[in-house]
């Protein structure tokens, strides 16, 4: 029954969605609640980390705990709509059913970092200094930034985006019963995400992981993608934005303001952080 209602209600849109953010207005707060401490914490964690495109990215275990806490502090805002809507159609049968989707979308996300950590090592080990800003470094952050750009106007940019957009339909044609079906529904619903945000994302990579201000610059990107009523506009001054954003790299970076550029020095791109002994040997400094 469900699969066969998607279709007719697909054209929707996020109206259903915003009607259930008013009925389940406490379950929304506390996903924005969540947001704001995750964001207080990213910002005590981040201060002076900031080395610009390509900064290390630490340790597995180190940077996997603040990848999820990030994705929590960007993605709740815009998913809450989501969260709301399913909350509001399980209400009467599993409380706890919110949770088990808002897990399971947490931890898509999470596999995505878990990925992009590898990716990051693999080319910081084969690459080297050839990474660096003042060899190819410069170029891979700007081309990457472009084709970010680029990826907001393909067809595959398009289906997943309409997939976020359309969280009835969504929800509808991927039920699952019981908290783990809300589990695996959450987490379908986070690889539609990660296929509208990935770009994005890597654009945060190439502009500074560790900046807050490239933070809340990509997730109010994806929030106003996702939310606003304005499509077609949305997407469409996003890729503006960020070809803009690509070419300033590429020929002018030091009149981006909030881009710390790393200068001629050779940076290695995303290096795992200093060994134990390497650390001893900084405090005795």
């Amino acid at each position: 029954m469900a699969a066969e209602q998607a279709p007719s209600v697909a054209g929707r849109g996020l109206h259903p969605a915003f009607a259930a953010l008013r009925v389940r207005l406490g379950l929304v707060l506390a996903l924005f609640g969540l947001a704001a401490l995750c964001w207080w914490w990213m910002v005590g964690q981040m201060q002076g980390m900031d080395e610009g495109p390509w900064t290390s990215l630490g340790a597995f275990g180190w940077f996997l705990g603040v990848w999820v806490v990030m994705m929590a502090a960007m993605m709740f805002p815009s998913v809450a709509p989501t969260v709301a809507l399913y909350a509001r159609l399980t209400k009467t049968r599993l409380p706890l059913a919110p949770a088990a989707f808002t897990a399971g979308y947490l931890l898509t996300w999470t596999a995505a970092g878990v990925a992009a950590w590898t990716i990051a090592l693999g080319a910081s080990r084969s690459a080297g200094d050839v990474l660096a800003w003042g060899n190819a470094g410069r170029w891979l952050a700007g081309a990457t930034v472009i084709i970010a750009a680029i990826y907001e106007l393909t067809p595959l940019k398009d289906v997943c985006l309409g997939k976020c957009r359309s969280p009835l339909g969504f929800l509808l044609g991927s039920w699952r019963d019981g908290l783990l079906g809300g589990l695996r529904m959450g987490a379908k619903n986070g690889a539609w995400c990660v296929g509208c945000c990935w770009a994005l994302m890597a654009s945060l990579f190439a502009l500074g992981v560790m900046s807050i201000t490239w933070m809340a610059f990509v997730a109010g990107l994806i929030a106003i993608e996702k939310t606003l009523p304005w499509r077609r506009t949305a997407t469409y001054a996003t890729a503006a934005l960020l070809l803009v954003l690509g070419v300033l790299i590429l020929a002018a970076p030091h009149a981006i303001p909030w881009l710390t550029a790393p200068g001629d020095q050779p940076m290695q791109m995303m290096t795992p952080a200093p060994g134990p002994q390497q650390t001893g040997e900084m405090g005795g400094m």
